[in-house]
């Protein structure tokens, strides 16, 4: 039976519609938070990370981390083995990772006006109208940077993603119901060995975006019955050798016969291509007020693949902290405003797994034993050889995952 994915804007009765077609088809209803659970499962990564990938906030340190890259490779993988089965309803935005190849799905997208919407919003919810602008607001916005992660393309209303757009201010819920229910019967989305072949070729990439990104490499994938093509999008200075790497990680996945590679429209833009170094924190918070010192700091870190942002006083680092996940504090102890033993004492309040390493010029021995006892995984004095910066920060890395691996 062919599979039935529903995108939906918020409060145009979704929930209602979905379980009312799942119990007249005999359909299983499969959500995005399931595809989640799954991705997760495969992957170890945290479902903050995963779920981050369906809004419109990328972590800062992305560049360094590809952590939207990894996450939306696991997603794809979950998705693809969810499509297995038949008779699902791919209820959320995850179904479209499913390609356009894959003929025995029915997309269709639930939309209404502005103002339904609202009127839905207050008679359901018990919204203001206020509330529901701005709920309206962010979920479109995540939407639309979503479908732009996957398709370079900002509009989750297009035509072109959808086989059906269902206005839902202008049908009843009866008719809306029928209508995508008798669709189920058509012979162009009933399941063939062509489209069969698609669903294998999708999650063939899946698995291939997911070894690369083990690697910390990050590149789109194309497979078609076995042949797969990889795309850089990043410019890189010894491409040959880039190319060699991909191609011998694609060329280990099971079922693949061959390997290309190219390079896509954003390899000639400004952007650095660079492979995300497991051995090395690369979600560094550099927290001082000297800025022509901690500007160099970053620096130096980014020379040996390490990223890094900068915060020059105790507030705006704490401030960091509550939107962001670095895994790596460098904190100096003297700054005005909050000083970095109160940053210390707040941040192993909140956030105890990360790794806070103090970098001082000032501080004395009762200082250091202070922060010590607080929580502190290091105490450094400037001016600091690179070469024991780096070491430490290895070794809190190793220190971090060991203690992510502790509470699986």
């Amino acid at each position: 039976m062919p599979v039935i994915t529903i995108v939906s804007g918020i409060f145009c009765n979704k929930e209602s519609i979905v379980n009312r077609i799942a119990e007249k088809a005999k359909y299983q209803v499969v959500n995005d938070d399931m595809i989640v659970a799954k991705a997760h499962q495969l992957s170890g990564l945290s479902e903050k990370s995963l779920q981050r990938a369906f809004t419109s906030k990328t972590s800062l340190f992305n560049n360094f981390t590809h952590e939207k890259e990894r996450a939306v490779a696991w997603l794809k993988l979950s998705m693809a083995q969810f499509l297995e089965k038949d008779k699902l309803i791919i209820d959320g935005a995850s179904g479209l990772f499913i390609p356009k190849s894959v003929s025995h799905v029915l997309r269709v997208l639930l939309i209404g006006d502005v103002p339904f919407r609202i009127q839905s919003a207050s008679r359901d919810n018990g919204l203001s109208e206020k509330e529901a602008h701005v709920m309206i607001k962010n979920h479109d916005e995540n939407l639309s940077a979503f479908v732009d992660t996957l398709f370079k393309s900002n509009d989750p209303w297009a035509n072109s993603l959808y086989d059906m757009v269902v206005p839902v201010d202008k049908m009843d819920e009866e008719k809306i119901i029928t209508l995508i229910t008798d669709h189920l019967t058509s012979d162009v989305i009933k399941p063939s060995g062509e489209s069969k072949k698609a669903a294998a070729d999708f999650s063939l990439s899946a698995q291939v975006e997911v070894s690369l990104a083990k690697e910390g490499h990050a590149a789109d994938v194309f497979s078609r019955e076995g042949n797969v093509t990889l795309t850089i999008n990043k410019n890189v200075l010894l491409l040959n050798r880039l190319e060699e790497e991909l191609k011998t990680i694609a060329g280990k996945v099971a079922g693949v016969k061959s390997v290309d590679t190219q390079v896509g429209k954003g390899f000639y833009q400004t952007d650095i291509y660079r492979k995300h170094n497991f051995e090395m924190p690369s979600k560094i918070l550099l927290v001082d007020d000297e800025r022509e010192f901690v500007q160099t700091l970053s620096e130096r870190l980014l020379m040996r693949e390490m990223g890094s942002l900068v915060a020059y006083d105790g507030e705006s680092a704490l401030s960091l902290i509550s939107k962001d996940d670095p895994e790596v504090m460098i904190l100096d102890l003297n700054m005005p405003g909050i000083d970095g033993i109160e940053v210390l004492r707040r941040v192993k309040q909140t956030r105890p797994e990360i790794a806070v390493i103090i970098l001082t010029g000032h501080g004395s021995e009762k200082d250091k034993d202070t922060c010590l006892k607080l929580g502190a995984f290091s105490y450094l004095q400037k001016p600091v050889d690179i070469d024991v910066l780096s070491d430490t920060l290895k070794k809190a890395n190793a220190f971090i995952k060991q203690n992510q691996m502790k509470t699986k």
